[in-house]
C-alpha cells in the first residue's frame, strides 16, 4: 500500500543524473541496505554508468547474486550486466564491487603516510594491532577513509555506498568524530610527550608526571599492555593529524552537491524511529538526502477482506453456520435466514469465496463428511491467515503514517517483502525495478 501523504522517490532520475558521484545507504542494522546498495549498482550500471558498490560484509548470497564468490578490499568487476536503456548517451556501463576490509584500509593508510621503517614498526605494534581490527568506530571510520579513496581515483563515476551494520545508523557520521577525539585526547597527548621531549628528560617527565596514572593503568590493563600503547603512540604521532584532516576532508565531500544519502528502513516502529533520527540529523549537517527506501512492505491480493470480517467467517466454519454452497446428494442445506451485511450471523463474505473450496458448507444434522469436514477447517485456517496478514499491512500502515506526519517533505519508495533471499542478478534486478516503479496494493 503505497503512502499517499508523501512525495514518490524516483531513483532513476537520481542515478541517471551524471551530477551525482556518491549515494550512501544508511540506515538501522537488519533493514536491507547492502541489499538496496547492491540493487541501486545493478539498475545505475545497467543504465550507462561506472558504478562501484561499496558493501559491508554482505551476505555470502549476496556476493554470489554478483557472481563474485568472494568479495575483498578491491574492486572487482562483476559480469552479466546488460544495457537496459536510461538516460546515458554512453555505452554500456560496468558494475564492480567490493567489500570494506577494516584492517587491510587502516593497513594501506599507516603504508602511505610512513616510512618503511616506521610503518613496520606501527603494523608490528600489538596495540596497533588490536585497534586496526577492533577498536569502537575504527569500522565506521575506514570505510569513510575507503569513501575518500575511491572518490581521489576518479575511476568510477558512481560510487553506492553500503554503511556498516552499526548498532545505531549514526554511528556512521559519528565514527570519524570519536576517533579523532581519542587520537586528540589527553591520554594520548601525555602518551605522546615522552617521546616529543625525548631522551633522559622524556624518562624523567614519564616517571615523574605520569607515575600515578601509570601505576594505575598498570595495575589495570599491564604494563606491556601500556608499553605497547607508549610505542604506538610514538610511531604514530606524525600520522595524527591526517586522520583527522582526512575524516573532514570525506565529511565535506558527503556535505557536497553530487552526493546523496538514502535511508533504508523496514516498516517497523524501531526502524523507522531510527530512520527519522538519521533524517533530522542529516538536515542539521545540510546533508543531502534524497528520499527513504521503505524496504520488506507486506501486501495481499485481497486487501478488500478486512481482518474482522475473515475472522467472522473463520468462526462461522467452526461454529457450522456459514450457508452451504454446494448441496449434497440429497440437496439438502442449511437454510438459516442471514443478512448479506452480517457475516458473523451465518454468511460468507464474497471476497472470502476464494478462500472456500467449492462445496464447503455446514455440517448435515446427520453428521458432516470427513472431506467436507477436512475442506471447512482448512478454509478457516486460510482465512485466519489472512486476519493475520491485515493485521500485519494495518500495523505497517500506522508504522508509516506516523512517519509522513513527522516528515512529509521526505521522498518515499516501497519495496515489497520477498519470499526468499536474493541470490543472483535476476533479484538484484527485481528489486531495482521495484525501487524505481513501486508495487500496487494488489501486487504486493
Amino acid at each position: 500500500m503505497m503512502l499517499d501523504s508523501a512525495a514518490r522517490l524516483d531513483v532513476d532520475p537520481l542515478i541517471d543524473d551524471p551530477d551525482t558521484r556518491i549515494i550512501v545507504c544508511c540506515g538501522a542494522g537488519g533493514v536491507g541496505k547492502t541489499t538496496t546498495a547492491a540493487a541501486l549498482g545493478v539498475r545505475a550500471a545497467e543504465r550507462g554508468r561506472k558504478v562501484v558498490v561499496l558493501t559491508i560484509d554482505p551476505a555470502r548470497r549476496l556476493a554470489q547474486s554478483m557472481g563474485i564468490d568472494s568479495l575483498d578490499n578491491t574492486p572487482r568487476r562483476v559480469t552479466g550486466i546488460e544495457s537496459r536503456g536510461g538516460t546515458q548517451k554512453a555505452g554500456p556501463g560496468e558494475l564492480h564491487a567490493m567489500m570494506l576490509d577494516m584492517k587491510r584500509t587502516f593497513d594501506e593508510i599507516v603504508e602511505a603516510h610512513a616510512d618503511a621503517e616506521r610503518a613496520r614498526a606501527i603494523l608490528d605494534n600489538p596495540f596497533y594491532q588490536s585497534l586496526s581490527a577492533g577498536f569502537a568506530g575504527t569500522q565506521e571510520y575506514m570505510a569513510m577513509e575507503k569513501l575518500g579513496q575511491l572518490r581521489a581515483r576518479d575511476e568510477w563515476d558512481l560510487i553506492v555506498v553500503d554503511t556498516p551494520p552499526s548498532r545505531s545508523a549514526l554511528d556512521f557520521l559519528d565514527a570519524p568524530g570519536r576517533l579523532g577525539s581519542f587520537l586528540d585526547g589527553t591520554f594520548i597527548k601525555l602518551l605522546m610527550a615522552p617521546a616529543k621531549v625525548g631522551g633522559r628528560a622524556g624518562m624523567k617527565f614519564l616517571n615523574v608526571g605520569m607515575s600515578m596514572m601509570t601505576g594505575t593503568l598498570g595495575k589495570l590493563l599491564g604494563g606491556q599492555f601500556l608499553r605497547d600503547v607508549q610505542t604506538f603512540v610514538a610511531a604514530m604521532d606524525t600520522m595524527f593529524g591526517g586522520f583527522r584532516t582526512r575524516a573532514d576532508a570525506t565529511y565535506r565531500l558527503l556535505q557536497a552537491p553530487g552526493t546523496a544519502f538514502v535511508v533504508v528502513a523496514a516498516p517497523e516502529r524501531d526502524a523507522l524511529r531510527e530512520a527519522a533520527y538519521f533524517v533530522e540529523r542529516l538536515a542539521a549537517e545540510d546533508m543531502p538526502l534524497a528520499g527513504l527506501v521503505l524496504n520488506r512492505v507486506h501486501g495481499s491480493g485481497a486487501a478488500r477482506l478486512s481482518a474482522e470480517r475473515a475472522l467472522a467467517a473463520a468462526e462461522n466454519l467452526d461454529e457450522g453456520r456459514i450457508v452451504d454452497q454446494g448441496a449434497g446428494e440429497t440437496g439438502s442445506r442449511d437454510r438459516t435466514a442471514v443478512s448479506p451485511e452480517s457475516p458473523a450471523e451465518g454468511h460468507l463474505p464474497e471476497e472470502a469465496s476464494e478462500f472456500t473450496p467449492e462445496g464447503t458448507g455446514s455440517p448435515e444434522s446427520s453428521g458432516v463428511p470427513a472431506v467436507k469436514q477436512t475442506a471447512q477447517q482448512l478454509t478457516a485456517g486460510l482465512l485466519r491467515l489472512h486476519a493475520e496478514r491485515m493485521q500485519v499491512l494495518s500495523r505497517e500502515q500506522r508504522t508509516r503514517d506516523r512517519f509522513t506526519a513527522l516528515h512529509p517533505e521526505v521522498a518515499v519508495t516501497e519495496v515489497p517483502a520477498l519470499a526468499g533471499d536474493v541470490h543472483d542478478l535476476a533479484g538484484l534486478r527485481a528489486i531495482g525495478d521495484s525501487l524505481a516503479s513501486p508495487a500496487s496494493p494488489e501486487t504486493l
